[in-house]
């Protein structure tokens, strides 16, 4: 059959040739695709000539995405992030434009975890969602609340309202969140809410995630707990003060296989560092103790 037999056409979006016969409807490529008024109606506003099959299905999309509220998820690198995320993606109501980080800007890490920068951009192309990062110098409040404003009111002009958290329980760490989402006019959203830590940390692991200890709080484990893989031989082992998910604080968390990446990410376990650091654990913890802690012990992970 001749390219001329078939009606073939120079798709406007992508170029390819495809079969468009609007003389015949019945025999168009197009008739494969089932749309709605509203999708046909949004294509339209977007091309005046017809596309190809694969750009239809594209265009699907673009229109249901167009429909859900934007939002921005805060991504520690961790598991309680990337379960949080999967849950998310996977209930498809919010339309997520960014993954946000807080950067420590002199050592090139992640705040709180110290994984370096690269493993975190790498988490971020295995996802396939823009990294924004809010760096930090400082260490105080007032830097942190400043520099993140200033990302905040830039993701606004692109029409996000919310931005959506991995928190558990904590009441205050809640409250302050919301606080100075409120200073921007933006809403917090925290989808695993109070749910049980036993199921949720046996879930992540069932649904296929890796994830390794990166920092652990003194005041409950030793040197030998940072750097341990995330299996059931640890949860057996946690002490009874430990909440399953260290939602406390009890130790952190890098997450580099699972659902929500294209690949596994890759490193190599480095050296072990203690930093002194004096905290005072919040009124809401959920498990009692009488912990105190001195310091945290970080591992070193280094990305092949």
């Amino acid at each position: 059959m001749k390219l001329s037999d078939r009606a073939g056409k120079n798709c406007v979006r992508c170029n390819i040739i495809f079969t468009c016969k609007p003389e015949a409807i019945d025999e168009c490529d197009c008739r494969k695709i089932e749309l709605s008024f509203e999708e046909t109606q949004f294509i339209a506003t977007e091309y005046n000539e017809c596309v190809c099959n694969s750009c239809l299905l594209q265009l699907k999309k673009e229109f249901h995405a167009s429909q859900k509220p934007k939002a921005i998820f805060s991504w520690s690198g961790g598991k309680d992030s990337a379960y949080c995320l999967h849950k998310v993606l996977t209930e498809n109501v919010f339309d997520v434009r960014y993954l946000l980080t807080t950067v420590n800007a002199n050592f090139k890490r992640v705040s709180i975890h110290g994984v370096c920068e690269k493993l975190l951009d790498q988490q971020a192309a295995a996802i396939g969602i823009p990294l924004l990062k809010v760096e930090v110098s400082e260490g105080t409040n007032a830097e942190y609340e400043r520099q993140m404003e200033a990302v905040l009111l830039k993701t606004k002009l692109e029409g996000i309202e919310y931005v959506i958290f991995g928190d558990i329980f904590l009441e205050d760490l809640r409250a302050y969140r919301e606080a100075n989402l409120a200073k921007v006019n933006m809403k917090a959203v925290f989808p695993l809410w109070k749910q049980n830590t036993t199921h949720l940390i046996n879930d992540f692991m069932s649904k296929g995630f890796k994830t390794i200890t990166c920092c652990i709080n003194d005041g409950y484990f030793n040197e030998a707990w940072v750097g341990k893989e995330i299996d059931n031989d640890f949860l057996k082992a946690l002490p009874g003060n430990v909440d399953p998910c260290g939602e406390n604080g009890e130790y952190h968390t890098f997450c580099y296989e699972g659902p929500i990446f294209k690949n596994a990410i890759h490193f190599t376990i480095g050296e072990k560092v203690y930093k002194p650091l004096e905290i005072k654990l919040s009124d809401d913890s959920v498990c009692s103790t009488n912990a105190v802690t001195k310091g945290f012990w970080f591992v070193d992970l280094i990305p092949f």
